[in-house]
This record gives structure tokens, sequence and C-alpha cells, in this order.
């Protein structure tokens, strides 16, 4: 069994603007995913009830604020950073109910970001950040609820989805 992934999921209008840049800057040969925000990279396949019981209590609560806050430089590659407290404290409550299952990569800092560029030469890279820090502004990003997805080496199989319905 292949390890699991937990994503904030993204509103329609926010997926699709991003998936459009991911599809047009990542190379076409490496892309095997649409747009998406990783929160957890890599649970372990025995704890999948578990994190379904506990999506779907998170989910109870308001859609969090998010801002697409600006650019980052993957060396490779491309993202949009994002900011937002809400998201951050339900991964900070998902990594403490998980402590001791995470790995290396999914124990240390959460940088929320989504890639639209990676695996590409670096000088395309730079260019692409350059072109982009010139018109950037930052603007709201919705998330509409938490995915669950078990990795495939490559594609991910979407396992379920749970919208935020709080108040």
């Amino acid at each position: 069994m292949s390890a699991l992934i937990i994503t904030a999921e993204l509103g329609p209008q926010d997926f699709a603007w991003l998936d459009t840049q991911r599809r047009a800057y990542f190379p076409p040969e490496r892309n095997q995913l649409s747009a998406h925000l990783t929160m957890f990279h890599a649970l372990p396949p025995t704890s999948e009830a578990e994190v379904r019981r506990e999506l779907g209590r998170l989910a109870a609560n308001p859609a969090p604020r998010a801002l697409v806050a600006g650019l980052m430089n993957l060396g490779r590659g491309v993202a949009y950073r994002i900011a937002s407290d809400d998201l951050t404290r339900i991964r900070n409550e998902l990594a403490e109910c998980f402590r001791g299952l995470l790995t290396a990569q999914d124990a240390q800092g959460w940088r929320p970001h989504v890639t639209i560029m990676n695996k590409a030469e670096p000088a395309a890279a730079k260019a692409l950040l350059r072109k982009l820090e010139s018109t950037f502004a930052p603007r709201p990003l919705a998330v509409r609820g938490l995915g669950l997805h078990r990795y495939l080496g490559g594609p991910w199989e979407p396992l379920g989805s749970w919208s935020f319905r709080g108040r």
C-alpha cells in the first residue's frame, strides 16, 4: 500500500487559474498532477481510517481564509506562496494528531504553496519568476475543503474530499 497525501482543496475558480498556469509552465512530460496545495506528503496507509475521521471532523469548521501572498523560487521551479493562519492551525492540529507517524518532510515546518513549474532548467524558472513578479498582486484564495489521496508513484488516486461546512 502507498502513502497517503492530504491536501487543501481549492475553490473552482482558483483551481482553474492555478491549474491553467501549471499546464502552461510545468514540463509536460513531468506533469502528472493538477494544481494542488499539499498539507501532508506521506502518512502511512495504515492510518487511513483515522485520517478520514479527522478530516471529517475538521470539515465541520468554516472554510479557512487564505491569500495568494507571493511567489517562491524553487530553484528549478516556481510556486505561489499561500498565507493562511486558518490553514496553518488545521495543519498543526493534524500534525499533533499524527505525531509519531510523520515523515521528516512532514514533521518539519510547513511552507504552503502551489507549484506551477518544477523540474525545469534553472534559467527557465528564473525567467518565469521574473515574468510573474512583474504583474503579481496578492489575491484571496478560496479553500473549499480537505482532500485525501493515495500516492501511486507519480499520479495520485483520489480517496475522498471533505467540504468545509461551518458558518
